[in-house]
């Protein structure tokens, strides 16, 4: 049995600030302040645009110029979005913090002014051309932050005037930024009203969606279906406001900004090029057909020719064992402590100290994910435990990026910016860890099954729903640069990218006609496309833990490394250390083979 819901902790967020009431909460967001207006000012004096003309005889006062922007850049953004997270983490778990709320908002605009700075000080380091190379060489500071400064010049030739930049800054908080978070409002606030065990009542879409994927019942998981698509149809049309303005927004913004389509930035923004997004996902469309077989094989143990939406998740073989909140972290932390003490005593630490917050509740955003807060150097970490093995493999995964973070401690922030292809790699390693052990210990073939089934679950979101994902979001951006789309549009894409990729292997009269609707990815301020990084982030994993169990112990610092270096160099780069060709669909093929295996294995049970 699990803990009752009123025993699921709660994180502690006491250390970032006292409450959003506190002197140091509102001596922080003054100083915050200060320190945009005086980078601002400093930008004035300094001449600091992209319209001066600069010769070798400036280099001393443009390196001094650097430096200071450096260290008033770390300064800053370090301090901005300790508040912007620490806010937006008060709402995350209760969206009626209309204190929170306001707070989130007033923060927000300085982010925003800072963000805007830093096109600025971007068009200024592009136009210094060769002379920034010689500035590196030269400066030490300049050089530990090379990356980020070269990285930036380069990007400066997709940017508007800074008059434009400006604007468009600013209006993203009535635009951009106002339709993420009235998606996030509205999702998080609906409730559904449903019967259980014998009883109605209105339950949080994240809740009402466990129990659509995790109900040992087919009935009761159709119902749930039903019901999640019925609440869902009650609020389309103001979410489908909220993906048109989203999207509108970003398509102005590309065409504005010189970009060829709607995922150049995307591109860039990762660290990668198209050559090694297509060979990717050239590699996944290659393994549809295992996929499918995997989703044929289990449609037969339910004795249907495919599978119905609401059986996607639906367990398999012997899941009667359900963890308490105790047994899970008991769980991770001994599979952990065999892969490096060091990774089992940072989650521990996590636990003792109550970064995790895991109760489901009203108010609350459904799904998971780890924050960082800069200032402190803290994470926190959000989930909606519910016992199963599937839970703890969530909890296992955000305490992966909780400890890429402590990997990267002592680091500027300028230095640990981490690409989101790159940002999954140690939550999937962690994952993996806990899966590969639940595996090993499982005492009959029912639980292997029912754990591999658990594994397959995630492999197919991640490569095939992902895929259906990355699918949709494109066609959206292309037909909404001619016109807005409607509800039904919306609808009738993300079906028809399921049909794309899912195949045969789905009931096609019972899809997901509102995957769009609930998804936060697709209405993100920052991050356009945020699907296919998570399919990199799964596969490049992969890769590193078949390395990590041929060379056994010898590998664990090189991961640390590695992790301790995401901001510091190209996804590429970092891959080739390990002798990883990331442009090469060789190595995408190995990662999936590793899938395929378990599928096999899957099928044999």
């Amino acid at each position: 049995m699990t803990d009752s819901p009123q025993k699921l902790p709660h994180w502690d967020l006491t250390d970032i600030y006292p409450g959003l009431d506190s002197p140091e909460f509102e001596a922080d967001f003054q100083h915050a302040i200060d320190l945009v207006a005086g980078l601002e000012a400093f930008l004035v004096e300094k001449q600091i645009n992209r319209d001066g003309i600069h010769t070798e005889q400036d280099l001393p006062v443009l390196s001094e110029s650097i430096s200071a922007l450096i260290d008033w850049l770390n300064q800053g953004f370090s301090l901005l979005y300790t508040l912007n997270n620490y806010t937006q983490s008060l709402t995350t778990v209760d969206s009626y913090d209309t204190l929170a709320m306001q707070q989130f908002s007033k923060v927000q605009s300085q982010l925003v002014r800072l963000l805007q700075v830093e096109k600025v000080i971007t068009g200024w380091l592009g136009s210094l051309g060769s002379l920034l190379d010689q500035i590196i060489a030269a400066n030490p500071k300049a050089e530990s932050h090379a990356y980020y400064l070269k990285k930036n010049a380069g990007q400066s030739q997709y940017l508007m005037s800074d008059a434009e930049e400006q604007l468009a800054n600013q209006l993203s908080l009535s635009g951009l930024r106002a339709w993420g978070k009235l998606q996030g409002t509205l999702t998080s606030q609906l409730l559904i009203n449903f019967e259980l065990d014998g009883g109605e009542k209105g339950y949080p879409l994240a809740a009402l969606q466990n129990i659509r994927r995790y109900n040992p019942h087919p009935g009761i998981r159709q119902r749930a279906f039903q019901a999640e698509i019925a609440g869902l149809e009650s609020i389309r049309e103001s979410l489908a406001a909220c993906m048109n303005g989203v999207s509108g927004f970003n398509n102005v913004l590309n065409k504005s900004r010189l970009r060829r389509d709607a995922i150049h930035h995307s591109l860039d923004t990762s660290s990668i090029d198209q050559e090694t997004l297509e060979v990717m996902l050239s590699a996944m469309q290659d393994a549809f057909p295992d996929f499918r077989a995997y989703l044929h094989k289990k449609a037969e143990r339910f004795n249907q020719e495919s599978l119905p939406w609401w059986d996607l998740f639906a367990p398999v073989g012997d899941n009667t064992s359900q963890f308490s909140w105790t047994q899970a972290q008991e769980f991770i932390l001994d599979n952990f402590n065999t892969y490096s003490p060091h990774l089992a005593n940072f989650a521990k630490h996590a636990f003792d100290n109550s970064w995790i917050d895991a109760e489901p509740r009203k108010g609350k955003r459904g799904g998971a994910f780890c924050v960082r807060f800069p200032a402190v150097e803290q994470p926190r970490v959000l989930c909606n435990f519910d016992g199963s093995l599937d839970q703890v493999s969530t909890i296992a995964h955000e305490l992966g990026h909780a400890y890429h973070i402590y990997c990267q401690r002592g680091k500027n922030f300028l230095q640990y910016i981490t690409p989101m292809t790159l940002a999954e790699t140690a939550s999937i390693f962690c994952e993996t860890i806990i899966m590969d052990a639940a595996l090993e210990n499982a005492s009959s073939p029912q639980e292997k099954l029912n754990i591999l089934e658990t594994e397959l679950i995630g492999d197919t979101q991640i490569i095939v729903d992902i895929t259906s994902r990355y699918l949709f979001e494109k066609e959206v951006y292309e037909r909404r640069a001619e016109a807005e789309l409607s509800a039904d549009e919306f609808c009738e894409i993300i079906t028809r990218a399921q049909v794309e990729t899912y195949g045969d292997g789905l009931d096609q009269d019972h899809l997901h006609p509102y995957m769009w609707a609930w998804k936060p990815h697709y209405y993100r301020s920052d991050f356009a496309f945020y699907n296919y990084p998570y399919a990199f982030g799964l596969l490049f994993s992969t890769g590193l833990y078949s390395l990590y169990q041929q060379r056994g112990q010898e590998f664990v610092p090189l991961l640390q490394d590695l992790l301790a270096n995401t901001g510091l160099a190209s996804p590429a780069e970092l891959a080739i250390r390990f002798g990883i060709d990331i442009r090469s669909e060789a190595f995408w093929q190995q990662s999936l083979d590793v899938i395929r295996r378990r599928i096999a294995h899957y099928q044999e049970l």
